[in-house]
């Protein structure tokens, strides 16, 4: 079928004059090589050396910040290992899991059984019904499963560690297969809410991953941007400026390559044909646009409320703000669209969380006999923040809502 001359996407074209491999700059992507990871690539190989022989190798945990390369590592020796244990006549299953999306003990069993190729309702099964049709599922042959529990520590969050407890001892109810557990998390510390027993069982061994510093991510992007763009299309400091940016966010390889993938797409859609550092910089201040509006969506409303008194306060005047009149012009919020107010101490712990995620500053100070207080200022255009924060339904007969000092009650 011929498409028409006027069609939009013939006028732009089938084919990129930027991209080469775009899916290569994705951080979902999974490299056959990982560079600068080859001394956590051999630890996680000799921990899972006992598959090989069909014996169960050492539950595992694997810590480290975002953009750190855990998960394309896991998967690459997970999947190598089960390519390789083909030809040694023994067996290994993967089974991958991101506990950010599949958060209760009974989606992770059901997602597992799923997985053998049996089929559970989404909802209705009583727990031990579950593991009884686990453990018939996993011993229907003799294998080692590897299950990956991404996130892992957003599991524990949400369903507690009933399920972790439950998977570090199936082992004793097996015959013939026998299952390893590898947990992947950014929280150092979320093995401390763990029962003693779970913490002991599950943490045998351990394998950190340090942020990458500004010349590994040089070699990381240069490497992907080989295969990602076609040749000659990045001006000399693209990558090393990425690169830069990501170190300088925590050595975050994920970031870097966002930075140079939409530094591509802007250049792309300005139909210019090499990407130079004016678009990574554009590329930045997107990313960063785009994060804030993500961030600000998914708080509860009683933290969009507070942040819309921060924003709405900050662009009214030039005055300090402090916790005292937010919480004022808070309690006059909520009266207005009839909603629970908060204690003044929960308000002062709900800006302190906003401070966490970057999304204001605030600032203890003293002040004098009046005693202590938080100095809160801005971090985002305080006008894009309230726009965001109107498009829920419930906060949105706040629409026209202006200062204290310009709007009486």
């Amino acid at each position: 079928m011929e498409t028409s001359d006027t069609n939009i996407f013939h006028k732009l074209g089938s084919s990129s004059i930027i991209f080469g491999k775009r899916e290569v700059l994705r951080a979902s992507y999974c490299p056959k090589e990982l560079p600068h990871r080859q001394e956590q690539i051999t630890s996680l190989a000799n921990t899972l050396m006992p598959a090989l022989q069909g014996d169960v190798p050492s539950n595992l945990l694997i810590f480290g910040k975002t953009g750190t390369g855990k998960t394309a590592t896991v998967k690459m020796v997970t999947e190598q290992l089960a390519e390789y244990t083909q030809t040694k006549g023994t067996r290994c299953t993967t089974c991958y899991i991101n506990c950010e999306l599949i958060d209760t003990q009974y989606r992770v069993l059901a997602y597992i059984i799923h997985q053998f190729g049996k089929e559970v309702p989404i909802t209705g099964w009583p727990t031990d019904q579950l593991y009884q049709e686990l453990t018939t599922s996993l011993d229907s042959c003799k294998q080692t499963v590897i299950v990956i529990l991404d996130e892992v520590d957003k599991l524990i969050k949400k369903s507690g560690d009933a399920l972790l407890y439950n998977l570090t001892r199936i082992n004793q109810s097996l015959q013939q297969a026998n299952v390893s557990i590898i947990g992947i998390s950014n929280d150092l510390g979320f093995t401390e809410k763990l029962d003693a027993r779970v913490r002991s069982s599950l943490g045998q061994d351990e394998v950190i991953f340090p942020p990458y510093n500004a010349a590994q991510l040089q070699d990381i992007l240069a490497e992907r941007a080989g295969q990602g763009f076609l040749p000659g299309i990045l001006e000399e400091g693209v990558v090393p400026l990425c690169a830069a940016l990501g170190a300088r966010d925590h050595g975050d390889a994920r970031r870097a390559l966002d930075l140079l993938r939409v530094a591509g797409e802007i250049a792309e859609r300005a139909g210019v044909p090499r990407v130079g550092e004016a678009h990574v910089t554009d590329a930045y201040r997107k990313i960063e646009r785009d994060r804030t509006v993500e961030a600000i969506r998914t708080l509860p409303v009683q933290h969009q409320l507070v942040l819309f008194c921060v924003a709405t306060m900050v662009s009214g005047n030039g005055q300090k703000l402090y916790t005292g009149t937010v919480y004022g012009f808070y309690q006059r919020l909520c009266r207005l669209i009839e909603m629970e107010c908060l204690t003044d101490r929960r308000v002062s712990d709900i800006i302190s969380e906003l401070d966490l995620l970057g999304l204001i500053s605030a600032r203890l100070e003293s002040r004098g006999r009046y005693g202590r207080s938080k100095e809160i200022s801005m971090g985002h255009d305080s006008s894009r923040v309230r726009d965001v924060i109107l498009e829920n339904y419930r906060l949105g007969d706040l629409r026209g809502i202006q200062t204290p000092v310009q709007q009486r009650f």
